[in-house]
């Protein structure tokens, strides 16, 4: 029956992605060795004391090497499922029994969506690797062979994360990106705001791994293995599957329950979810390529990866699923409201991250993984590219990132490609009609009105305002920074004499207002990169078209994979089938009924949302823009009717946000979120940790002292009495002997 179909079609799917694991070629291992081996050249370069860009060439010369193989491995494994074991690493048994036999090699699982991930991860640190390049020049030397020893070692981590066949190594890539966040937003060592955010990154980062730490041995207690293709092909998993998809739920033991609510704390960590979410903002700190690479394209990715890599997992759950889409939601909107008060341009980018990571989330959390990987690729490329456009203007400008100070750029001579850039990434991230974004955040926004219950519905109204507001904030930072008049003021980075002398000719302005300083134009390295994530960025939207019964390319792609979600006849233009959420007695006995029953609980006010969101999304994101251009628009926007601005550090919003009261400076202080996590638990554990620092000081160390302290002390007492002088032995002799007959006569009478 067709409804039955629909029930078990994931169950089907996850055996069909992993039924048989084939043998990949050996030259698949080279894709995360490339890496590791240019890590430890890079480290080399360091040892001798290199200082030119060879680190820097080294580096990008492996990753693109390693994005070629990747590329070979799509062109020849797309559709299979593989495997390659590089050597044996855990092979240990200690019984007959289930959960008795650890096996966990240095292997690696290929499969569509392996394939997916390591397509833009190693694409994407190929190009980020030739902006670095330039961006880092100015550190050649000894901190130079540093960064891209660690930008190498991150990529392997990375590589680890996504193509090991086994939950153990899995654990080891998704631990080494977390050093090396750490390594590289700390590389300003000597800037104690960096210090701090590299700390608190790998703090919070520690939280969510705990999460995942346990999830990953529960698996193994439970299941007993921690294997991919031998947990997906468990007739265990498959029946507990089954049994939550027919209403049948509490007959899956509660451990098993358990698994995908710690992995989702993991996955909450690494991508920045509510309320682990406060280190990625602060990892700003970093230097932009950083926020590039990590923070915007790959390791933040890390969580939305787990849950599509574990997807079978997560369904032997009622409730999983349902709270990695309101978690995600939150998070989409929260963000969103402190993005729209900041002023530091890179800081906005951050909660945008943070926000479109929600929008991720809610996607996989309504079986809407499609469009949660689609969003994962379009997000990849337009983020990676809004940030290294922040970061050429950082760069530019003296460290210079506060938009009431920048204005005018695209006006000013050698900036053009940086604000062509700065636009694609802007449309992108807005959802403007037909960009990659708007088709991806479009089937995410569609999908929580076809999936029922758990209140997804309301959640699609709470992410279409998030739109809205999203291309607010976004338009708020390019008409603020790249059009209107010709205005700027350097940072706290000013060049040294030498450069700006060397640049002064070339990029003088008859515009600028700065005085004597002139803004360094970015180089050929630079402009390069963010011309070639510019057209990737407008090309991800044809993906949409490639395979359109499918719901495009990555709708081809994970139906073959543990992320599948299933598209029948009956469900059509409707999307993935919601039969975990959907159970019904009695199936349908037409497809015409099949129709009417998903529209009784999947309609957007009475239409179908996946035909309807199109214009409904682009009418959020368009009036988002608008309100963009009327608030901060420079002076000549549609002859004045929509900007009025004249200069830098003054918009019409200022008088409209004061008739808001403290709510604008609530937004722009985060809501203070860090400080409530001060209070209620940095501060107690301070006051608890020097209060136990006191106790043993002062009465573990200082019993251990006291009896170190007493021979000490009765040896200094005797000490006198070993004079070598006859004399006193001999009054010492006669002063004892004294004693004894006074002792004797007091106790004979």
């Amino acid at each position: 029956m067709l409804l039955e179909s629909l029930v078990l079609s994931p169950t089907i799917a996850a055996a069909d992605a992993a039924r048989a694991v084939g043998a990949a070629p050996m030259w698949v291992i080279a894709i995360p060795m490339l890496p590791l081996l240019a890590a430890a050249l890079n480290t080399l370069t360091a040892i001798f004391k290199v200082k030119t860009k060879l680190p820097a060439w080294i580096t990008v010369f492996s990753l693109a090497a390693s994005f070629v193989l990747t590329v070979m491995a799509y062109m020849t494994l797309r559709g299979e499922t593989t495997g390659v074991v590089a050597w044996d690493w855990f092979d240990l048994s200690w019984g007959d029994g289930q959960g008795q036999h650890l096996l966990a090699n240095f292997g690696f699982y290929i499969d569509n969506l392996t394939l997916i991930w390591m397509l833009f991860v190693t694409g994407l640190a190929t190009l980020i690797a030739l902006y670095a390049s330039e961006y880092m020049a100015h550190d050649v030397g000894a901190g130079y062979s540093r960064f891209f020893m660690a930008f190498c070692l991150f990529v392997f981590s990375m590589a680890c994360l996504v193509m090991g066949d086994n939950l153990l190594l899995l654990y080891l890539g998704w631990e080494g990106v977390g050093l090396c966040s750490y390594l590289l937003i700390g590389y300003f060592y000597k800037k104690p705001a960096a210090v701090a955010a590299a700390k608190k990154a790998f703090i919070v980062n520690r939280i969510g791994d705990l999460g995942l730490a346990i999830g990953v041995m529960l698996t193994f207690v439970h299941f007993g293995t921690v294997e991919y293709a031998e947990l997906f092909n468990s007739a265990q998993l498959q029946g507990y599957i089954e049994a939550v998809q027919t209403g049948h739920a509490g007959e899956v033991p509660l451990m098993a329950q358990l698994i995908p609510v710690f992995l989702m704390i993991g996955a909450f960590g690494k991508s920045a979810q509510f309320p682990l979410y406060v280190w990625l903002p602060d990892a700003m700190e970093g230097p932009t390529p950083v926020s590039a690479l990590i923070h915007a394209a790959t390791m933040v990715t890390a969580g939305v990866y787990l849950i599509a890599r574990m997807y079978p997992v997560f369904l032997v759950s009622a409730w999983a699923l349902p709270v990695v889409a309101w978690i995600g939601t939150i998070t989409a909107l929260l963000a969103a409201t402190i993005g729209m008060a900041q002023f530091d341009i890179k800081r906005i980018m951050a909660y945008s991250t943070v926000s479109q990571l929600g929008y991720m989330f809610a996607g996989l959390g309504m079986l809407a993984s499609t469009g949660a990987v689609f969003h994962v690729i379009t997000h990849a490329f337009f983020k990676a590219l809004l940030f290294l456009c922040c970061g050429a203007v950082m760069h530019g400008f003296a460290g210079q990132l506060d938009l009431r100070r920048l204005s005018g750029l695209w006006h000013i001579k050698g900036w053009r490609i940086v604000a062509v850039g700065m636009l694609v990434g802007c449309l992108n991230l807005s959802g403007v009609p037909f960009t990659s974004g708007f088709f991806s955040k479009d089937m995410i926004i569609a999908e929580s009105f076809v999936t029922p219950g758990y209140g997804f519905s309301l959640l699609g109204w709470v992410l279409l305002i998030t739109a809205g507001m999203t291309a607010y904030y976004t338009f708020r930072v390019f008409y603020r920074v790249f059009v209107g008049p010709v205005v700027y003021e350097p940072g706290d980075e000013l060049h040294s004499a030498e450069e700006e002398e060397a640049h002064e000719e070339e990029l003088e302005h008859e515009h600028a207002t700065g005085g004597h300083f002139h803004p360094h134009a970015p180089g050929i390295a630079i402009n390069t990169v963010l011309a070639t994530l510019s057209v990737l960025a407008i090309v991800a939207a044809l993906l949409y078209f490639v395979s359109p019964e499918k719901h495009g390319w990555v709708g081809s792609m994970l139906e073959s994979s543990t992320a599948a979600t299933i598209h029948s006849e009956a469900a059509g233009e409707h999307g993935p089938a919601v039969a975990m959420f959907t159970i019904q007695e009695h199936a349908p006995a037409s497809h015409g009924e099949a129709h009417a029953g998903e529209a009784a609980h999947g309609s957007f006010l009475g239409y179908n949302p996946h035909e309807v969101m199109f214009y409904v999304s682009a009418i959020f994101g368009l009036l988002g823009i608008a309100i963009a251009a009327w608030a901060h628009g420079p002076r000549g926007i549609a002859s004045g009717f929509l900007g009025n601005r004249t200069d830098a550090a003054h918009c019409r919003m200022d008088t409209i946000a004061k008739r808001f009261g403290p709510i604008p400076r609530w937004a722009e202080n985060k809501w203070y979120v860090d400080e409530f996590y001060n209070f209620i638990l940095v501060r107690p554990l301070w006051v608890l940790g020097h209060l136990f620092h006191a106790i043993d000081r002062l009465l573990v160390d200082g019993l251990v002292n006291l009896f170190g302290v007493l021979p000490r002390l009765l040896g200094r007492g005797a000490q006198p009495a070993q004079s070598g002088i006859l004399h006193s032995y001999a009054l010492s002799m006669a002063g004892g002997l004294g004693v004894l007959l006074l002792i004797i006569v007091v106790v004979t009478h």
